[in-house]
C-alpha cells in the first residue's frame, strides 16, 4: 500500500502524462477507490495544483496549467534525453545565454540514477564540441522575443545589423523562426520592403509598437529562408532538375544550399546559386548524379564543357 504522500506523487504523474483521465482509470492504475482518488485530488488542489473536473459518467480529471510546476516522474530514456538536451542548449549557444541550462542541467545529473549518469559520463567522454564562434551568437532571451511577437500578431519596430554591419530600424509584421541547424532566422513582413527574412543573432531590439495586424497569403517561411541562404550571396543562379523525389533531392543537395521545388512524384527542380559558371558545373559534376541545367545557358555550356574535359582526360588515361 503506497502512503498519502507516494500516492499524490503518483497521481501528478497520470494527470501530466495524458490530457484526461476519468476517476475510474485514475483507481485502476493507482490501485485504489474511486473515493481516495477524489480525496487524493482533493488534497492537491489544497497544495495549489489546479485539478479540474467534469461531472457525469464520460467526465474526469484534467491537470491545468496553474501557478505551480508539478514534479516530474520520467523514465530511465526520458531522464537521459532531457539532460542531452540541456547540455546542448547550454554548451550549443542554442537560446544564446547559457546559464539558464546549465544550472538546470546541474540540479538534473544531481538526482540522475546511476545508470542514466553513467551514460550520460559515456556521452560526454565521446563527444568532441568544435569551440562556437562569437560571430553568429544570439543575444540572450532573443529567441523568446522573437517568438512572442510571431505569436500576437502585432507589429514590432526592428533594431537590425545587417551582415555589412549597417544598423537600420525597420517596422515589421512577425511570421515565423526557422532553423536551418547552424542558425535562427526571423520571417518577417517588412513594412517598406515585402517578405525578409532576418538573422536572429543581428537582431539587436524588438519593439512592442501596439499595432495588431493580419498576415494574409503569406510564403512558406522555411522556402523564404532556404531561397535566400542558397541564393542570396550569389551573383549567378541556376535552375536544374534532377530525376529524384524531393526527399532524396534534399539529401543530395540540402536545403541550405539549394531551393528545392518538387517535380511531379519522382522530381525535383532546384534553384541553386554559384560564383560563376565554372563554379556552379564543377559543384553539379560533383554531386555524380544525372540532371538537367534548366537555365540560364551559361552554366549547361560550362557543364558540357567540363565533362568533355573529364572524358578526355580518362580516354588519355586508357
Amino acid at each position: 500500500m503506497l502512503s498519502a504522500s507516494a500516492r499524490l506523487l503518483r497521481l501528478l504523474s497520470l494527470l501530466a502524462a495524458r490530457p484526461s483521465w476519468t476517476c475510474g482509470e485514475l483507481a485502476e492504475r493507482m490501485g485504489v477507490t474511486d473515493r481516495t482518488v477524489r480525496r487524493d485530488v482533493a488534497k492537491l488542489r489544497e497544495l495549489g495544483y489546479s485539478v479540474d473536473s467534469e461531472a457525469g459518467p464520460w467526465g474526469g480529471y484534467r491537470l491545468r496549467a496553474g501557478s505551480r510546476v508539478p514534479p516530474l516522474i520520467l523514465d530511465d530514456e526520458e531522464a537521459l534525453a532531457v539532460a542531452v538536451g540541456l547540455r546542448e542548449v547550454a554548451f550549443g549557444g542554442i537560446l544564446g545565454g547559457d546559464q539558464a541550462a546549465l544550472s538546470a542541467l546541474l540540479k538534473l545529473r544531481q538526482v540522475l540514477p546511476a545508470g542514466v549518469a553513467g551514460r550520460l559520463g559515456e556521452w560526454d567522454e565521446a563527444l568532441v564540441r568544435l569551440p562556437w564562434p562569437e560571430e553568429g551568437r544570439l543575444r540572450p532571451g532573443m529567441l523568446l522575443e522573437l517568438a512572442a511577437a510571431c505569436r500576437r500578431g502585432e507589429r514590432v519596430r526592428l533594431s537590425y545589423c545587417d551582415g555589412k554591419g549597417r544598423n537600420t530600424v525597420r517596422d515589421v509584421d512577425p511570421y515565423r523562426l526557422v532553423h536551418t541547424g547552424r542558425r535562427w532566422y526571423f520571417v518577417a513582413r517588412d513594412v517598406a520592403r515585402g517578405w525578409r527574412t532576418f538573422r536572429a543573432d543581428r537582431v539587436e531590439h524588438v519593439n512592442p509598437t501596439g499595432q495588431q495586424v493580419e498576415i494574409t497569403d503569406p510564403p512558406d517561411a522555411a522556402q523564404l529562408v532556404s531561397h535566400n541562404t542558397a541564393n542570396g550571396p550569389y551573383p549567378l543562379s541556376a535552375r536544374i532538375r534532377l530525376p529524384l523525389p524531393l526527399r532524396e533531392a534534399q539529401r543530395l543537395i540540402p536545403p541550405t544550399i539549394g531551393t528545392h521545388y518538387p517535380d511531379g512524384p519522382e522530381a525535383t527542380v532546384v534553384d541553386i546559386g554559384g560564383p560563376d559558371p565554372d563554379g556552379l558545373a564543377r559543384y553539379l559534376l560533383g554531386l555524380a548524379t544525372p540532371l538537367q541545367v534548366l537555365s540560364p545557358d551559361s552554366v549547361r555550356e560550362a557543364l558540357i564543357h567540363r565533362t568533355r574535359e573529364l572524358l578526355s582526360s580518362v580516354d588519355r588515361s586508357a
